[in-house]
């Protein structure tokens, strides 16, 4: 088996090329149509397609019930688009069946919502560890991945802690080291401030573009904040169903 040096990399374009198809992000005229209870089918994602290159931190904006929920929803395979395609990777997520696309999940894409959906009666520790835990990694590595990465955000003193018992800002940080906890390659934020003051809500971004950047990973974070939106390496606007650069 060939090993592909740094360097050999550096002098050759094509294997850098076939590096960033593995880990690259591909919307491509992406679709999605509601039945609203009145029984219209509301259209709310028009055609969207674009793409997100490692490394990258991509912002997406637009008014509430443009339909921002619903891209991140599937681009992480939690809904199925009418038409159009979502890869990370070589990895088509619609193609995947049964057990493949919970697994896809599990390994490859974090996800941080506004509300943080954290076990309240466990430890931070324990919330963190959980996702692996759930992969039937050892108690030990677990626990070891999950206090670094509470270390890392401040948290270290509060490891201990109960969830319920730490501020709101304390729990979308333990959030977002539960979403980080298995190294994924997508990181997906759902107004991941949404519920926080400015200043909380800055660290909390700053965290997750700083994680993105050092992992050589990459997100798509839907957002209203235009300090969060700042920090990304692109703005986009989702209007009318469509994407549009800002």
């Amino acid at each position: 088996m060939s090993i592909v040096t740094p360097s050999t990399k550096l002098n050759d374009p094509t294997l850098e090329r076939v590096e960033k198809a593995k880990t690259d992000l591909r919307v491509v005229d992406v679709r999605k149509s509601f039945d609203s209870p009145l029984g219209e089918r509301i259209e709310v994602l028009r055609g969207v397609s674009f793409e997100v290159r490692q490394g990258e931190v991509v912002a997406v904006t637009g008014a509430s019930g443009s339909g921002k929920s619903t891209l991140l929803h599937l681009i992480g395979g939690l809904d199925d688009p009418d038409h159009g395609s979502v890869s990370l990777g070589y990895q088509e997520v619609g193609k995947l069946r049964g057990a493949a696309l919970p697994r896809f999940r599990q390994e490859k894409i974090g996800f941080v919502f506004q509300f943080h959906y954290l076990l309240t009666d466990l430890s931070a520790v324990e919330n963190v560890a959980l996702p692996l835990l759930i992969s039937r990694q050892s108690a030990e590595n677990a626990t070891g991945r999950a206090q670094h990465l509470l270390s890392e955000m401040g948290l270290r003193d509060r490891a201990q802690h109960p969830a319920s018992h730490l501020s709101g800002g304390e729990q979308q940080r333990i959030a977002l080291a539960r979403a980080l906890v298995h190294s994924p390659q997508l990181l997906l934020a759902d107004e991941p401030t949404g519920n926080l003051d400015a200043t909380i809500g800055d660290e909390i971004g700053k965290t997750l573009v700083n994680y993105v950047k050092t992992a050589k990973t990459m997100a798509v974070i839907a957002t209203h904040n235009e300090n969060l939106a700042s920090l990304c390496d692109r703005v986009m606007v989702l209007e009318g169903g469509r994407i549009r650069s800002s």
